[in-house]
């Protein structure tokens, strides 16, 4: 009866033992390190703190302001402008960019918001002719239509033909 007993003894012994280290050092004897981290094969684990879901943040639109900073050092290298010029032409157009921002707000009919851009339009070409010279208002409408990129390449060719021409 003795060997019995220790025998039962030594199998609780053994039995309670492994199930406190399979409780204590993971599953089934893998370890911390072992295989890709915990609940590899388990299915999907989940965390017991709720995860609040969010959408991805829409990136909110530019005011006048960084629309036109944006785009300055672009329009002063194209049109040479001195820090004077920059300045009154980035006034303006934050201005009228801005009314054109809050056009664009009140949703209006087509015709109605034709009208309004229209007048817009006038008004700023109105003060850039009173605010830039001749020269520096052609140059800029220049701009306008060709776009920055073209007008810079324009100037580039007549940089290069300039420099080909022999003097005589």
């Amino acid at each position: 009866m003795k060997i019995k007993a220790q025998f039962v003894i030594t199998f609780l012994a053994l039995v309670f033992a492994g199930a406190e280290l399979q409780a204590q050092y993971g599953y089934g004897g893998r370890g911390y390190g072992s295989g890709s981290g915990y609940g590899y094969g388990y299915g999907r684990q989940r965390n017991a703190i709720p995860q609040a879901e969010t959408a991805p943040k829409e990136p909110e639109p530019k005011t006048a302001g960084q629309i036109v900073d944006d785009e300055m050092p672009n329009i002063t290298e194209a049109l040479e402008l001195n820090d004077f010029e920059t300045a009154v032409l980035s006034s303006i157009l934050k201005k009228y960019v801005q009314k054109r921002i809050e056009l664009q707000i009140l949703e209006l009919t087509p015709d109605k918001t034709r009208e309004a851009m229209e007048k817009i339009t006038e008004e700023q070409t109105a003060e850039l002719k009173s605010g830039l010279s001749e020269e520096k208002y052609e140059a800029f409408v220049e701009l306008q239509k060709n776009g920055v990129q073209k007008t810079n390449k324009l100037k580039k060719k007549e940089k290069k033909r300039k420099k080909k021409k022999p003097k005589n």
